[in-house]
């Protein structure tokens, strides 16, 4: 039974205030998770720590960081490795978002890279796959999406393969209220649990989360997560309001 995941993505917001506030309303929130529903919280990196003390109190809950470097460790200043974050004991990374993409250039080349090195450090990828507006209008965002699965993932084992947590974010939805209807969301995840089918067989496609980001809110979490190859979703904005990501959560 594959895990449905609902992961907040805070991105660079939030003073220390703030956290502490959103991440005390999320311990002490009655959420309906268990060892199959599972909550991570990606947070700015110099809340790490503080996330993962304030959520300790439930195994069904994780912090996670927003990026890493490709590297195990050296002389690159401003960046955290792979390593470092082992030693924190996080558990999981988001990696290959299209805000990493566009504003810093990361390409599939160099995303396979982290996530081999995320992988040999027994951190879980949260891989960010998704097209923009441009390839959706021209009506070739599967071509677009199975193309980043190639060149970031396929060259994995089956058995690493099995240990990432794919998330299908339409850039076009990302921030701008407008999200992909549910039919377009299962859609799209349909067609890439078939492209890992295709690569590894249908019993590592059916095991694997498949996640929906783009403007994820409580009004319409329900519905996208009834899809049924929709297995949770990487929320952004309306995970910074607690009551709002609590109810998101609990869909």
């Amino acid at each position: 039974m594959r895990k449905q995941i609902v992961s907040a993505n805070w991105k660079m917001n939030g003073t220390l205030e703030q956290a502490n506030q959103l991440l005390d309303a999320f311990a002490a929130a009655a959420l309906l998770v268990d060892e199959n529903r599972i909550a991570v919280f990606a947070v700015p990196a110099p809340f790490l720590m503080l996330a993962k003390e304030k959520l300790s109190g439930n195994p069904y809950l994780f912090a996670a960081a927003q990026n890493a470097y490709s590297k195990k460790s050296g002389a690159y200043t401003g960046e955290i490795s792979v390593e470092i974050l082992q030693s924190l004991g996080i558990q999981y990374l988001v990696l290959g978002h299209s805000e990493r993409r566009e504003y810093f250039q990361e390409s599939n080349a160099f995303l396979a890279e982290k996530v081999n090195i995320a992988l040999a450090f027994g951190i879980c990828p949260i891989f960010c796959c998704g097209e923009p507006l441009e390839i959706r209008e021209a009506n070739t965002q599967n071509q677009f999406v199975a193309q980043q699965l190639k060149e970031s993932l396929f060259h994995l084992t089956p058995a690493e393969f099995s240990k990432i947590v794919i998330a299908y974010e339409p850039i076009w939805a990302i921030g701008t209220g407008k999200t992909a209807s549910s039919e377009q969301a299962q859609e799209i995840h349909q067609f890439i649990r078939a492209e890992i089918a295709t690569q590894y067989g249908e019993q590592v496609a059916n095991e694997v989360s498949i996640l929906y980001g783009g403007s994820v809110k409580a009004n319409n979490a329900k519905e996208l997560f009834s899809q049924p190859d929709v297995d949770g979703g990487l929320v952004g904005g309306a995970s910074l309001n607690a009551a709002e990501f609590i109810q998101i959560i609990n869909s």
